[in-house]
């Protein structure tokens, strides 16, 4: 008798969100989950309250929230990033976004720890600090050791393009590590099949989705582009 043993691959669908407009629109082109920022003009940082309670409202996807209150990957002001992530709980948000780095390039332990404080027992990704550390390579250990279940990682500063050999490479510690990667940053439709041969399963995206560009909303049609081309390489 021959018996047929099916595999389930969890995969996931993350979009950017600025708005509750974003968020409906995302849910409705099919996206797994939303990554809710302000002020791409900076590269995301921390979105207000606000925001946060009208995107939790609008829907029913889960919703990582940022904590981010500077460019580049050092806080600019820890305590108030504290008090920050506090206030994002108490309006509900249950998962976040969050990493730095300090002057040398090497993850800030101590400055993700004082964050992480604030939010224990909430799902989290370390996000794209990763590829503008010293080594990457050598950071993965350090990230994991702060215990989130997503990296979102490009594999170079510059985009996935230039990131290929190192997101291969992380592709191949995910299981071992307990650590999910996912590939965001310059994300192309054409480069899924590659990522999903290597063994990614998580695929970030925002301009993307975005015809008018940041100043445009999401577009549903595009979101459902992209969430059907992750689910049929898979």
């Amino acid at each position: 008798m021959r018996v047929w043993i099916v595999v389930m691959v969890q995969t996931v669908f993350e979009v950017i969100a600025l708005d509750a407009t974003d968020a409906t629109a995302a849910q409705a082109g099919g996206a797994d989950r939303l990554e809710l920022v302000a002020d791409m003009a900076s590269d995301g940082l921390t979105p207000p309250v606000s925001t946060i309670r009208e995107v939790l409202s609008a829907t029913d996807l889960p919703v990582r929230v940022m904590l981010r209150d500077a460019t580049g990957f050092a806080p600019g002001d820890l305590s108030a990033l504290r008090r920050a992530a506090a206030d994002a709980r108490g309006a509900g948000a249950q998962e976040f976004v969050l990493g730095f780095l300090d002057a040398a390039g090497r993850v800030d332990e101590a400055a993700c720890a004082a964050v992480l404080a604030e939010i224990e027992g909430c799902a989290w990704t370390f996000h794209r600090a990763l590829d503008n550390s010293a080594d990457p390579l050598a950071s993965w250990p350090v990230v994991v050791g702060l215990g989130c279940d997503t990296v979102l990682a490009a594999g170079s500063p510059r985009g996935v393009a230039d990131g290929l050999p190192v997101l291969r490479d992380l592709a191949a510690r995910q299981e071992r590590d307990g650590v999910a990667v996912l590939v965001g940053g310059g994300l192309r439709l054409d480069q899924v099949t590659g990522l999903t041969a290597a063994g990614i399963t998580g695929f970030h995206v925002g301009g993307a989705v975005r015809p008018r560009g940041w100043e445009g909303p999401v577009d549903a049609a595009a979101v459902r582009t992209w969430a059907d081309e992750v689910v049929n390489v898979l």
